[in-house]
């Protein structure tokens, strides 16, 4: 482990530059010029050998614009001591590469090996050392939040901590900058991944974009979670551009992303192949400059390499031509835009006329004017509960602590069913377990599940947002 051994920036930035190839913010802007969509799968595997393996096998299979490496557990959680038995004892159980513990001369092997860059997918609320390890290894996006990387996962870790650890990041990022290196701070909108409210999501990213504007980040992914609702989901997409003008300085490149859907995954292969391409077309409809794929695997655990070939040549289908001739109901479009910016002026105006932001930030988690529904955390109330309305789109049937005005609380109330507003606590967990497995087969279709062969495959890839234990 060679951590402690850490190149200059001077070195890490001549290293980027003699790779040849594109950073992530420039396939971000090049996507984004073209009006397509690029691809960037999860995957990650403990064994040095296995991940090279596996970034090889999928850049050959679906040659993807970005590639994840995604982040162990024990690195999350800053234990190397325990990656680095694991990786001794037992690669093949880390649900993760363990970069840390690699160090960043491995990094730079994996980087070298490819043609596209690398994106380091994580989870962890403190990720100091990771994140010097992974620029170290040149990779050009880091993906987290000081609020979105600590209240979903983490039991009791201090908003201050996590807060005042990403800005440390980010001031780096702004130094990367200035000498020539862009890293792209991808905002995780996807929280915990169930039933997130839309005004939520992008709430918590603007407070983070914000903070990193202001650190010196020159460009922003704000990523932002299917739910299922495609035109609420284009329009949450859509509303990433109109908060960013109002929110953030020019000089800052932001770019939506779109992550497919992060909740109960159905089993059917067809019903598993249809979510993926609605995400997909979700993402090209709502103007994300990116989407993170899923597998036909989800629903049974860790995908191998097959599936996430087949999950991203899927995605890529909405890229074609003849996509641009789909449209959505454009004022329903409208409207949907209009009541989630709303929402989420709402939430965040108050808190960005505070002198100290991040202090305003834990405080309002304190009192619930922030919330995170279904959050690990003691530091958030998980007041909120959402559910979804007859079209299926996610709404607030409590938005508890949010400083929401008398309209906004009428308006979801009014688009809820009356079994929502009238039924007991007992009626109402079973309606929401309903709504938490929305796209789950109806009774008899898990006949024809898709089974797949392997799946504990040494080509393995993992997603850092379901298999992340605090």
């Amino acid at each position: 482990m060679d951590a402690d051994e850490l190149p200059l920036i001077a070195d890490s930035v001549a290293f980027v530059k003699g790779l040849k190839k594109p950073t992530v913010a420039d396939v971000l802007r090049s996507a984004q010029a073209q009006g397509l969509v690029a691809i960037q799968p999860r995957c990650g595997v403990g064994g040095h050998e296995q991940m090279r393996a596996l970034l090889l096998a999928l850049e050959e299979g679906a040659r993807p614009d970005i590639l994840s490496l995604t982040i162990d557990s024990y690195t999350r959680l800053n234990q190397f001591d325990m990656a680095l038995s694991a990786l001794c004892n037992a690669p093949e159980e880390l649900n993760g590469y363990p970069l840390v513990t690699h160090g960043w001369r491995r990094g730079r092997d994996l980087n070298q090996a490819i043609s596209v860059p690398l994106e380091v997918r994580h989870g962890s609320p403190l990720p100091r050392r990771l994140f010097e390890t992974a620029v170290a290894s040149g990779i050009t996006s880091f993906e987290g939040g000081g609020i979105s990387y600590n209240l979903p996962y983490c039991k009791d870790v201090p908003l201050v901590d996590s807060l005042n650890a990403y800005a440390e990041i980010d001031v780096r990022c702004g130094e990367l900058a200035q000498a020539g290196v862009v890293v792209d701070r991808e905002l995780f909108g996807s929280l915990t991944g169930v039933l997130v409210p839309p005004s939520v999501s992008l709430a918590i990213s603007v407070l983070e974009a914000v903070m990193a504007a202001h650190a010196g980040v020159a460009c922003i992914s704000i990523a932002y979670p299917q739910s299922g609702n495609m035109v609420q989901d284009v329009a949450a997409l859509r509303a990433i551009r109109s908060l960013a003008v109002r929110y953030l300085p020019p000089s800052v490149d932001v770019y939506p992303v779109l992550h497919e859907f992060m909740g109960v995954f159905p089993k059917s292969r067809a019903r598993a192949e249809q979510l993926i391409f609605a995400g997909a077309l979700t993402a090209r409809l709502g103007g994300a400059a990116k989407v993170v794929t899923k597998t036909i695997q989800e629903g049974y655990g860790i995908p191998d390499a097959s599936a996430n070939i087949h999950g991203m040549r899927l995605a890529r289908v909405a890229n074609a031509p003849f996509i641009h001739s789909i449209r959505l109901d454009e004022s329903a479009l409208d409207e949907e835009q209009y009541w989630i910016e709303r929402e989420v002026d709402e939430i965040v105006g108050p808190l960005l006329e505070a002198i100290d932001l991040p202090l305003a930030i834990s405080s309002a988690f304190e009192d619930g004017s922030l919330d995170v529904p279904f959050s690990a955390s003691r530091h958030a109330r998980s007041s909120v509960m959402p559910c979804r309305d007859r079209a299926g789109a996610v709404r607030y049937l409590d938005a508890g602590g949010l400083p929401f005005s008398e309209d906004v609380r009428r308006r979801n109330r009014s688009l809820l069913e009356d079994r929502w507003l009238t039924a007991d606590d007992h009626e109402r967990m079973q309606l929401l377990m309903a709504d938490i497995n929305y796209f789950l087969e109806p009774p008899g279709e898990q006949e024809f599940d898709f089974v797949p062969a392997v799946v504990e495959s040494a080509t393995q890839g993992s997603d850092p947002e379901e298999t992340y234990v605090a």
